[in-house]
Formats: structure tokens, C-alpha cells, sequence
């Protein structure tokens, strides 16, 4: 069951900064090597003009955070990550660094990082034709861009988006562009189907249960991290009995809104959660949420709601990719 609602308008393009989003920094030879046996994702072989999504994941295989990772030079890896985990992610890493040649920080904190990294958001195509960046097309892209490093996102509904990571003191030029409303930019986070980890959902969820692999989050070539063979199990048993999509929340505005972690709960099984919102967000000039919920398999279909068997109801949308594994991706 499916169901799709007209795109509201949003601004044609914006800037802003975000800081729900942190970036932890680890700076020294031994930075790649390090992170490349702590996280699902091949950092050692990653290079400049490549960001790629990693999950950091406890024994168990849930996980504990979701970074997106760029590698600014060789001896130097940027890990973004939602601001209320940063501060876990950092003392659980520092807790397994031992002889590595690296040092683990939280960008903002000068005395080891400078003036800091700061993270901005930009959305819309004329915007970075304006200024003579719209060739970083593909996602995943990395270039250097006014002293700092402009990363390509995924499109959402037709609408092209960038991150910014650079020093605080050189994002100045960032302030004089059109100013985006932090709602929207949330809207079009949720929408584009990415999960992003948060302090409500840390330990919750396996990477494929919000297809985190069908994005490009787990390498499973790469060799081992925490949680690694339960990952493979997940991967090559075809044990995956959840998956994240997306869903249109009406009257949720008059209950509080959405937020990470809230339940769900199948109208055929009220006794229990089918599942659990990853991310939500306002939908634009409306009193409804988008909301990106992992849910059971055998619960797509039936009618769902949030908090309790009696709560707002969720309406299907299209995710922007397909559920299906790409071939060739095991």
C-alpha cells in the first residue's frame, strides 16, 4: 500500500547552519587505519573527494551511531554525526585508540581543532550555480570549496543539497545567502530516506533494519568492526524482518508532533510495537509530519499508527530508492 501527496512549495534554494549535526575529528597517521576497524565502512581506502555513510555499532550489531565520512587529507578523518550522540561516539572510540597513532576530538573544541569545523546545509540547484559549483553532481562527491569542503547530498523530490564543513571563521561567506528555514531543510533530510542515528534510537536498530546497506553504509568486504558478524548474519541469512520507509503523519500536529523513538503500532496487533520513527519533521505549509519509521515486514499493508493502536494515522509515502538489495551488492 502506497500513497504520494504533492510536493508544498519550498524556498528554490537556502543556506543555514546545523547545528544538530557534530563533527568528530581524528587527526594523526594512524586515523584511517583506526577507524577502518571500528566502523562498517572501508575508511582506509576512501579518498578526498569521496563522503561515505558508516555506522558505529555495539557487539550486538545495533547501532550506536550513523556518521558520514569525509577524509580531508590523508592523516585526517571527519565523522558527522548527530550532536547528541557525538559526545558517546568520542568516549566510546577514545576507549579503543590505545596505541593508534591518532587523536579523537569534538570539532569546537580550539585546543585541539582549531577554530572548530562548522557543518551548513544549502538546497537548490540555482544556488550553487550561482556560485559556480553546480558540476558536484553525483552523491557522494566531495570538493574543496571557499576553504572548506562542499559534500553532495542525495536530491530529495528534485531539490539538489550540499553540506559545508569547513572553519568556523571562514563560513562567513555563508551568512549572505538566502536564509533556508531549518524546517524545510529537516523535511527534505527526512524525506530523502537516509537515516541518521540519535541519542532516542542509539542501540535500536541493525543497519539493514533502516536500510543502511542498500545506501552504502556497510562494506561487507571490508573485515571486521564491533558488531560485524551480526551485521553478515543479518546480510547473508536473510534474517531482515524490518526496513525503514517513509510515512505522511496527519493530526500528529495536535498530539505533540513526531519525534525519534515514538512506536508504532499495527491496528491488526495493538498488544505490541511494529515499529519505531527514525526521524520526523514538520511537512511544510501543513499540520502534518513526514516521519521515517522502521517497521515489521508483515505489518507494511496494514494500517499503522503512532504511539498506541488509537494514535494518528500513517499514511504510505514512496521512498526515494527501492528496498530491494542491488544485485551484486552480497
Amino acid at each position: 500500500m502506497s500513497a504520494s501527496h504533492p510536493t508544498n512549495t519550498l524556498p528554490s534554494q537556502g543556506a543555514l547552519p546545523l547545528p544538530d549535526l557534530h563533527v568528530l575529528i581524528a587527526q594523526g597517521p594512524d586515523s584511517a587505519s583506526f577507524l577502518h576497524g571500528q566502523l562498517s565502512q572501508d575508511v582506509v581506502h576512501q579518498s578526498p573527494d569521496q563522503a561515505r555513510l558508516a555506522a558505529y555499532c555495539s557487539a550486538k550489531g545495533r547501532m550506536l551511531a550513523s556518521t558520514l565520512n569525509v577524509r580531508p587529507h590523508e592523516d585526517a578523518v571527519w565523522l558527522v554525526t548527530d550532536a547528541s550522540v557525538s559526545a558517546a561516539l568520542l568516549k566510546r572510540l577514545s576507549m579503543f585508540v590505545l596505541r593508534a597513532k591518532t587523536r579523537l576530538s569534538i570539532a569546537g573544541d580550539t585546543s585541539d581543532a582549531g577554530d572548530g569545523v562548522s557543518v551548513w546545509g544549502l538546497a537548490g540547484a540555482s544556488l550553487l550555480a550561482r556560485l559556480g559549483a553546480a558540476e558536484i553532481e553525483s552523491d557522494g562527491l566531495v570538493r574543496a570549496w571557499e576553504r572548506g569542503h562542499l559534500v553532495r547530498l542525495p536530491s530529495v523530490q528534485g531539490v539538489p543539497r550540499w553540506l559545508w564543513l569547513g572553519g568556523e571563521s571562514d563560513a562567513a561567506w555563508l551568512a549572505s545567502l538566502p536564509a533556508l528555514p531549518p524546517s524545510t531543510w529537516s523535511w527534505l533530510d527526512v524525506m530523502s530516506g537516509v537515516p541518521r542515528i540519535t541519542q532516542a534510537t542509539a542501540d535500536q536498530f541493525v543497519p539493514q533494519m533502516v536500510n543502511f546497506e542498500l545506501l552504502g553504509g556497510v562494506n561487507f568486504q571490508k573485515g571486521c568492526y564491533p558488531g560485524q558478524e551480526v551485521v553478515a548474519r543479518s546480510q547473508y541469512r536473510g534474517t531482515v524482518k524490518r526496513r525503514a520507509t517513509l510515512f505522511r503523519v496527519d493530526g500528529a500536529g495536535e498530539a505533540g508532533g513526531v519525534r525519534p523513538g515514538q512506536e508504532v503500532f499495527a491496528e491488526a496487533d495493538p498488544s505490541q510495537p511494529a515499529g519505531m520513527v527514525v526521524l520526523a519533521a514538520p511537512w511544510p505549509d501543513t499540520r502534518a509530519w513526514a516521519a521515517l519509521v522502521e517497521v515489521k515486514l508483515q505489518a507494511l499493508g496494514q494500517a499503522l499508527r503512532l504511539g498506541s493502536a488509537d494514535g494518528p494515522l500513517l499514511t504510505p509515502v514512496p521512498l526515494p530508492y527501492s528496498l530491494e538489495t542491488p544485485e551484486g551488492a552480497e
